[in-house]
């Protein structure tokens, strides 16, 4: 009978402990599922502010000119485009086969890099920004940031020694300038057919000025 009753004395303190034990793991499990909460909130609300100042990013690089290639009429054009955006590449051109090249691959780029300014100027319908540039051998691009030349992809060069070169190739040497953002792989789908302009029978040199 005695050990009977201390039989369930020691079961009794048993089931307590188990329960109190039990009652301090469901506070620590709330404490996390609330501090988890609170963190997926902060992070909900980091992400949507983020989202926001993306949006609005968007915004103003579009009513720059932004995410289109575009023809800038004139020097004093171009002198407000290089002000106004942080990011600008700009082609140099003529009327020739390799400056259309060009154009076929910055009109993609364009597209895909909203964050920089495309645009394009007839070199020789603009003499003082040549001269002052030192833009000799078309196409050049110029690559500016801050308002700043900071580089240039001067002919075909750089980029093979031909004009059958992928649009893959020039963002890559865009990203190396940092004129682009660049995360590693092309912006361009994967799956997407090598977007290149093979030579015209009639080309000129790719150096022609």
């Amino acid at each position: 009978m005695a050990n009977r009753a201390v039989q369930e004395i020691i079961e009794q303190q048993v089931l307590t402990v188990a329960k109190a034990v039990e009652d301090k793991l469901d506070e620590e499990i709330a404490a996390l599922d609330r501090v988890d909460d609170d963190d997926l909130e902060v992070l909900r609300e980091r992400r949507l502010q983020q989202m926001k100042k993306m949006a609005e990013k968007r915004s103003r690089w579009i009513s720059l000119g932004h995410g289109e290639y575009t023809e800038i009429p004139s020097e004093k054009d171009f002198f407000s485009a290089v002000k106004a955006s942080d990011r600008v590449v700009c082609h140099f051109y003529r009327e020739n086969w390799p400056c259309k090249v060009v154009d076929k691959h910055l009109s993609i780029l364009a597209k895909q890099h909203i964050e920089t300014r495309f645009m394009k100027i007839n070199a020789e319908k603009s003499p003082f920004l040549a001269e002052k540039l030192k833009i000799v051998v078309l196409p050049t691009l110029a690559l500016i940031k801050n308002a700043k030349v900071d580089d240039y992809v001067v002919g075909f060069d750089e980029l093979g020694g031909k004009d059958d070169f992928s649009t893959e190739e020039l963002e890559e040497r865009l990203a190396r300038a940092q004129v682009i953002f660049f995360e590693g792989e092309s912006s361009l789908k994967s799956g997407a057919k090598s977007r290149s302009v093979r030579q015209s029978s009639k080309a000129d040199s790719s150096g022609s000025e």
